[in-house]
């Protein structure tokens, strides 16, 4: 499945799976940068967040659209990014005129595993509240490589690793 180093690997998931963790573990690895997606989240995205607020899709689509802008600026030389990117039509914005389109890993767990992890962090602009609100708009990827989050990042990465050829 992957070609060289150089590809660009989208970790994927609802708020709490771990992605930037597994994403920051998986660039290291493949020697590529890492990218967070929340950093490209404009302003009021972050505020409307902050108040418990769900973003819809007219707000994501900047985002999104900058996303992909990151892909094509890091698609000679790969990178990983962790985002969301939880309907269809959202990963699709962000793959648009990509070629190789990106290697997508979706980090699956329920929503009490995730909810008790969240509730555990403070360091973050997404309050527990809007897990339910992610969990309600996502569409679990078709295309992509699946890892369940209930088991050890280093166990996560040996299980893409390996699902990649590694």
């Amino acid at each position: 499945m992957i070609k060289s180093s150089k590809n660009i690997f989208v970790i994927m998931g609802v708020s709490g799976c771990g992605k930037s963790t597994i994403g920051r573990m998986l660039a290291t690895t493949l020697s590529l940068s890492f990218f967070d997606g929340d950093d490209y989240h404009p302003e009021k995205n972050i505020q409307k967040m902050s108040k418990g607020e769900p973003l819809n899709d007219d707000d994501r689509y900047s985002w999104l659209k900058d996303l992909n802008l990151l892909c094509k600026e890091h698609r000679d030389h790969g990178a990983v990014i962790a985002c969301s990117a939880l309907k269809e039509s959202y990963r699709n914005i962000i793959e648009s005129d990509l070629d190789p389109s990106p290697i997508w890993v979706y980090l699956e767990g329920s929503y009490d595993v995730i909810l008790k992890r969240l509730k555990q962090r403070s360091s973050h602009f997404m309050p527990a509240e809007l897990l339910r609100s992610q969990f309600e708009v996502l569409e679990p990827p078709t295309n992509a490589i699946c890892v369940s989050i209930e088991q050890e990042p280093t166990q996560i990465i040996n299980s893409i690793l390996e699902k990649l050829g590694h």
